[in-house]
């Protein structure tokens, strides 16, 4: 992967405030739930603090394949990979430990029931938004009219 997509990418995340995190249940449905993005930087992985025990927590132990999707003021990103569950992780819960953190986990960051999720990426499509609100909002008017497709953005598939 350039790093001008791997910029693009870690633009969209850091500047997210909630992902949507989707795990498989044991039946084959699909569940997503909202994370609060606590991550400063992106350097590959993406990680979350969850609560363990929990229903997400389960469904990753018995199939780790996830996706997360992500949607912010620099664009959109669906990212697919494999979660691991850390525990005792005290790094990673002080780099991502915040008053955001602290209103999902009052006992604090040495909360036993905190686990930081990690999820390495295999593969990701993003719509990076590369013009202004206003330009943009002014080439899709401006399609709207011409019946020709904006070109407001970028989109791409990479692989990790």
């Amino acid at each position: 992967m350039d790093n001008d997509a791997l910029d693009r990418i870690s633009d969209i995340v850091t500047s997210a405030d909630v992902a949507m995190l989707t795990t498989e249940g044991g039946d084959g449905s699909l569940h997503a739930r909202p994370l609060a993005v606590l991550q400063k930087r992106f350097d590959g992985t993406i990680r979350f603090l969850i609560e363990d025990p929990s229903p997400k927590v389960e469904e990753i132990r018995t199939n780790p394949r996830v996706n997360v999707s992500f949607a912010s003021k620099a664009g959109y990103l669906s990212l697919a990979g494999t979660a691991r569950l850390v525990e005792d992780n005290a790094a990673a819960i002080d780099e991502l430990w915040g008053p955001a953190a602290e209103a999902w986990f009052p006992g604090g960051r040495e909360d036993p029931e905190i686990v930081v999720l990690e999820v390495l990426p295999e593969s990701a499509e993003y719509w990076a938004k590369t013009e202004s609100g206003i330009v943009a909002a002014a080439k899709a008017t401006k399609a709207f009219f011409t019946k020709e497709q904006p070109d407001i953005g970028e989109n791409r598939v990479v692989e990790f």
